[in-house]
């Protein structure tokens, strides 16, 4: 619970650095397609939740994972025609969940919370189409 904005830069872009890290030495696009977009997508999120920080705007870095995982696994049982009908169901109440205990923590505003719902889902939708 970090309350002063200035805080969340430095492990923002300490995140990024070592996305691009795990992109370029071992997650390739040859061997690992869906986790690479999967990684790309976390990035650009990430990139996106630090610019807004500049902007005076918080994002809900909790609702931002868990979306972003949502969608990477609702594309994964499509791409691999699984037929685990419960794990998005799961995933989708655990958004819920996240969403409740960050507003009953008051750790962030609704309006925070979606912020990092569309920072999650947005760039692992546009990446999904790349790899599915």
């Amino acid at each position: 619970m970090i309350a002063d904005m200035e805080q969340r830069k430095i492990p923002l872009i300490f995140q990024s650095f070592i996305i691009i890290l795990l992109l370029r030495k071992i997650i390739s696009l040859e061997y690992y397609p869906e986790l690479h977009f999967f990684f790309l997508g976390a990035l650009f999120s990430t990139l996106f939740a630090l610019g807004l920080l500049y902007n005076k705007t918080k994002a809900s870095l909790h609702m931002l994972a868990i979306s972003a995982l949502t969608v990477f696994v609702f594309g994964l049982n499509i791409h691999l025609q699984m037929g685990n009908i419960y794990l998005v169901p799961f995933l989708l109440l655990m958004n819920g969940f996240v969403a409740s205990s960050r507003l009953v923590m008051q750790a962030h505003t609704p309006k925070e919370l979606i912020i990092g719902l569309l920072l999650g889902c947005i760039p692992q939708f546009l990446f999904l189409f790349l790899w599915l």
